[in-house]
């Protein structure tokens, strides 16, 4: 037993000693005595890079903000508030304007007429597809179905009276204004097939009438493009391209 009491005496036995914990202390106070002089001082340290909004509204900050003032003038001035007010009916951007259909019809439906030039040299579509429509409608309930036959024609005619009219004239006329025009002179032939519904054409009363309505759609359509074109004493070299298209049409109706 005694040997075990002095093994752990010799055990727990240290060389440690007070001086050596004041020693210590001392080292320790000197490594901060150097830190705390590296350190820059208060007034050399770089900014944080980020500030809390906390920080800011507390440091007593007293200038004013900038804020964006409102100028009624400038909305008052600018050119975009009344543009959709300003802007035109949806029929007139279309280029349909109703009072124009009709007196072109009117013109159409009275030979005797004088053409008003300004009004007829529009490229209007609008009487032209309507009128188109109700001929291929006639001649179905005619028990005709020529639809097709009607709009090839019509293109191939149009392409043709375009190209002599350019020859003929000084001004030169535009394809949609052709178009327009021999459209609109289509409406008698519509009469045509009407009657066509009724009682049989192919006879002497049916040539006569359709002869009668070749003519009528010549001249209005010759009329037309004399007026519209400006070429004064041509009217009968105009009518002959024009009543031969028409008879292709006259035919179609009473055959």
């Amino acid at each position: 037993m005694s040997n075990l009491g002095q093994f752990d005496c010799d055990f727990y036995q240290s060389n440690y000693t007070i001086d050596n914990q004041e020693q210590g202390s001392e080292d320790s106070n000197t490594y901060a005595y150097v830190y705390e002089s590296s350190k820059p001082p208060a007034s050399e340290q770089p900014p944080p890079a980020f500030v809390p909004a906390e920080m800011l509204t507390s440091s007593g900050y007293e200038g004013q903000y900038f804020q964006p003032a409102s100028n009624p003038d400038y909305y008052s001035q600018s050119p975009y508030i009344d543009s959709f007010e300003e802007e035109p009916p949806l029929l007139e951007e279309l280029g349909i304007n109703f009072d124009h259909i009709w007196q072109k019809t009117l013109t159409v439906l009275n030979p005797l007429k004088p053409a008003d030039g300004s009004i007829m040299n529009e490229t209007d579509l609008t009487g032209p597809i309507l009128f188109c429509i109700a001929l291929g409608a006639t001649l179905l309930l005619a028990g005709k179905v020529q639809f097709g036959y009607v709009y090839g024609m019509s293109a191939i005619g149009c392409l043709g009276i375009h190209t002599l009219l350019n020859l003929m004239s000084s001004s030169g006329a535009s394809y949609g204004c052709v178009a327009s025009v021999l459209g609109y002179c289509l409406l008698p032939m519509v009469i045509l097939s009407s009657c066509a519904i009724f009682f049989s054409l192919q006879g002497t009363f049916g040539t006569v009438l359709a002869l009668v309505i070749v003519g009528w759609c010549s001249l209005s359509a010759s009329k037309i493009f004399s007026s519209a074109l400006g070429m004064e004493g041509q009217q009968l070299l105009i009518a002959y391209p024009c009543g031969l298209l028409y008879g292709l049409f006259a035919l179609l109706t009473v055959f």
